[in-house]
């Protein structure tokens, strides 16, 4: 059945400023939704469209959760919120619990927050208060890499390697210092974590010898690097970036707000490629995108040096926000556990991915597709710019796309795949069929 759409009139759209879109753009040509349920999305007009993106990485389970819904509704219908400065209600320590069953081993205190650019600007805050208690407050640099996404609060922006976040507010914080990025020119069309590109890590020793590495605080990186296009890391560099941390008693952090909850086959990128950060942030799927709540995981270590330190009655750790562990977000959250459990729905995804990969790489032959790179249940598409500026052709294949019923995500002119974990070899089929119907054209 078709849905009239709510904004006939050009008018009816002015107010609201909408998040990293070309506003004036979007007024005159609108795609919306209107409804949801499982992979499907639909248009005002009952047109189903095929979500290849899982919303933006978060709806792992399919839209529309019965279960999901239900959670919330009674939650908001008991209680509806708690502060959760100096107060707190149950479902938060639940909720912490259960995070930690799939959290790798000794990262067992959880700290939450409104969304995944939250749970960045916590963790660098945590890693700041972490030294300074230990006597080391001269350690205030960061390190990150280019082509990184850390989320857009000024922390984020500091850290991320992408220039058009910036270029409008400067660097954010100063005192970020960026290793080179990993998509080497030999490293096209290769499958999963690549073979060459390992000695890239060997940037963080450089930096510790130019700026002294007991001056810093804290090393981000996304286990893969999911906004800028699906960038895995190559075999062993995780693993020497780790070294190179110990070596200085710099901590580890994996932004995981992407890779986390089974995107990479495991349930955070940090079981998939056997490596375990100091700290571990998370968001998206943790709630199946149905109540906006992100996540720091910490080590007991870290948790242990700043509450000890603190008054004896009295705050440890001065930060949180408003909506930190949400009642309605926590119940969510739990909802989400246990489909996660019932379902088997990591287990789901890491046997989907041969299946997907296959159907992905398939399109290489394309004469506009210059690259493909996969891990996981994400891979990215790029795209020639056929000397149209960089972003271009990625903008106008997305908006055919959504033409010919797809939804995906781009970056620049990489399209991302990340489809929902219950996704069936018919929905891959439909996915990359669509794909490789809409970039013949090109």
């Amino acid at each position: 059945m078709g849905h009239a759409d709510p904004l006939l009139e050009v008018d009816a759209r002015q107010n609201y400023w909408m998040p990293f879109s070309p506003n004036k753009e979007f007024k005159q040509e609108p795609r919306m939704f209107v409804r949801a349920e499982g992979v499907w999305l639909y248009k005002p007009n009952g047109d189903q469209v095929i979500d290849a993106s899982s919303g933006l990485f978060c709806v792992a389970a399919g839209h529309c959760r019965p279960e999901i819904a239900k959670a919330v509704y009674e939650q908001l219908t008991t209680l509806d919120y708690s502060m959760p400065f100096t107060r707190a209600q149950p479902k938060a320590f639940e909720l912490a619990q259960r995070i930690t069953n799939f959290t790798p081993a000794g990262m067992n205190r959880v700290f939450f927050v409104g969304s995944g650019s939250e749970s960045v600007d916590t963790a660098m805050k945590m890693a700041l208060a972490f030294h300074r208690i230990r006597g080391q407050g001269h350690r205030q640099l960061f390190v990150s890499r280019e082509r990184a996404y850390h989320g857009v609060n000024m922390g984020g922006v500091a850290l991320s390697g992408m220039v058009n976040n910036r270029r409008s507010f400067g660097v954010g914080l100063p005192g970020v210092h960026f290793m080179r990025h990993t998509a080497l020119p030999e490293n096209k069309f290769v499958r999963g974590q690549p073979e060459t590109g390992a000695d890239l890590a060997d940037d963080l020793a450089r930096i510790c010898t130019m700026v002294g590495g007991d001056n810093i605080a804290a090393v981000f990186v996304e286990p893969t690097a999911g906004s800028f296009g699906c960038l895995p890391p190559p075999k062993c560099y995780l693993e020497k970036l780790r070294a190179i941390c110990d070596q200085h008693g710099i901590l580890l952090v994996f932004d995981e707000v992407i890779t986390g909850w089974g995107r990479m086959g495991a349930p955070f990128g940090a079981q998939a490629f056997g490596v375990t950060p100091d700290l571990l942030t998370m968001a998206k799927a943790i709630t199946n995108g149905a109540q906006p709540m992100g996540a720091v995981a910490a080590r007991q270590e870290i948790y242990d040096t700043i509450t000890e330190a603190g008054p004896a009655q009295g705050i440890e750790f001065f930060h949180g926000y408003t909506y930190s562990a949400h009642p309605a977000a926590c119940a969510a959250g739990l909802a989400m556990m246990d489909i996660f459990e019932r379902e088997d729905l990591i287990g789901r995804a890491a046997a989907m991915s041969p299946y997907f990969l296959d159907a992905v790489y398939s399109l290489r032959d394309l004469p506009c597709v210059v690259d493909i790179r996969g891990v996981g249940m994400m891979a990215a598409v790029e795209l020639s710019t056929a000397g149209k500026p960089p972003g271009a052709r990625g903008h106008e294949a997305q908006k055919a796309l959504f033409d010919a019923n797809l939804n995906l995500k781009s970056t620049g002119d990489s399209l991302i795949l990340a489809p929902p974990f219950i996704a069936e070899k018919h929905h891959i089929d439909q996915i990359v069929g669509t794909l490789r119907k809409v970039l013949a054209a090109y």
